[in-house]
């Protein structure tokens, strides 16, 4: 399973894996492969103890972090402090949206007081947040690469990473996307199919692959969108790629912080049970449907708002799902790819990182066999 990247990293599998949880980044990487911790949630206080244990904990392992600035969002072009800038997004929620959301969660029992709830608070979704986030992760050094979840990264923040000699990635759903990055010197293209959790393009997996690797040759791409065992990584290499950057199947491991609740509902699942939907973060991001997916696309519902105001109004669900974990699972933020369909336990990452490999190995000798057959060895 080895390639390129593997020696460009230090690691010993091509196995990327997306996480919130900085247990699942020590996990993976101390297992061969390469964890990235999800930075989004964090403050650049918090991301600095989160990177603080990861350190202590990993070894001489690496691991990466992962921001998000989109190309396009609400604000981007105004030149003021966060603080300003917050605050001048909070006067554009309208009130509706508010108490349309914190009536959907009352109404499923879940608890929501003003004040205590999470609401117009400024996640990092933004170039003016997301800075201090890749200060934080350029003070760590087992941490060697800044991947951007949407978009390209402004050209001075990929030097700024470059010149203190970690590597950049950036995820993409076409090969329009994927050239930009490649332009802008992003080492590393993620191509995402519409299929994976969380934002996604519309273009298929294994569509997408092979016109991206096409498209920045010889420039390394990891296949995201689907991946969920190793037969998927045999595919995804078979077709050019370099690698695996997987996310949903994180959910699914004993050091993740979901509950057993959280993690039964994703077993249940199959993979017609998500959806793309706008109403937590303002751009589609696919998901479990549910309640409140679905509330957001009923007629004569508010409509999501863009990117980031949606967040500082749905935010107040996902500080609930974090304090009643096991009582909003139908109004949860439960970002997830339609591999879903494809979990049936929980396994500790370890084990996750071994299944694959040894799958990868069966699938590839499978081919071999075929060819010995068909050449009449």
């Amino acid at each position: 399973m080895r390639t390129p990247i593997c020696d460009d990293l230090g690691i010993e599998f091509p196995i990327f894996a997306f996480t919130h949880c900085r247990d699942v980044v020590v996990a993976v990487s101390k297992a061969g492969g390469f964890g990235v911790l999800g930075a989004v949630g964090f403050s650049p206080e918090q991301l600095e103890i989160e990177l603080n244990w990861i350190d202590e904990h990993i070894g001489d392992h690496p691991y990466g972090v992962d921001i998000v600035i989109p190309n396009k969002y609400e604000g981007m072009d105004a030149d003021m402090s966060t603080e300003d800038l917050t605050k001048m997004l909070q006067d554009m929620v309208p009130q509706g949206h508010l108490d349309f959301a914190r009536d959907l969660l009352r109404d499923h029992g879940v608890p929501v007081e003003e004040g205590d709830d999470n609401t117009l608070q400024l996640l990092g979704w933004t170039e003016a947040t997301a800075t201090p986030q890749v200060e934080i992760a350029l003070r760590h050094e087992k941490m060697t690469l800044i991947a951007n979840a949407l978009g390209t990264p402004p050209r001075d923040m990929i030097e700024h990473i470059h010149d203190a000699g970690r590597k950049v990635a950036a995820l993409c759903g076409s090969p329009y996307q994927a050239l930009k990055h490649a332009d802008a010197d992003v080492d590393i293209i993620i191509a995402q199919g519409g299929e994976g959790g969380g934002h996604c393009g519309e273009v298929g997996s294994i569509v997408l692959w092979p016109q991206v690797v096409k498209a920045v040759a010889p420039r390394p791409v990891l296949a995201a969108g689907g991946i969920g065992s190793g037969e998927q990584i045999a595919a995804a290499l078979a077709l050019g790629c370099q690698g695996a950057w997987s996310g949903s199947q994180w959910l699914m491991v004993e050091e993740a912080e979901n509950t057993p609740v959280q993690q039964e509902a994703y077993i249940k699942a199959g993979s017609r049970d998500t959806v793309r939907s706008r109403s937590f973060t303002g751009k589609p991001c696919r998901m479990l449907r549910n309640d409140w997916t679905e509330a957001w696309e009923a007629e004569g519902n508010p409509e999501p708002l863009g990117m980031p105001l949606q967040y500082m109004v749905s935010g107040m669900a996902v500080s609930a799902t974090h304090r009643y974990p096991d009582q909003t699972v139908d109004v949860a933020f439960n970002p997830v790819g339609q591999v879903v369909g494809q979990f049936e336990k929980v396994e500790k990452s370890a084990a996750v990182i071994e299944r694959w490999v040894n799958e990868y190995l069966e699938a590839t000798e499978h081919l071999d066999q075929l060819n010995e057959a068909a050449a009449g060895v």
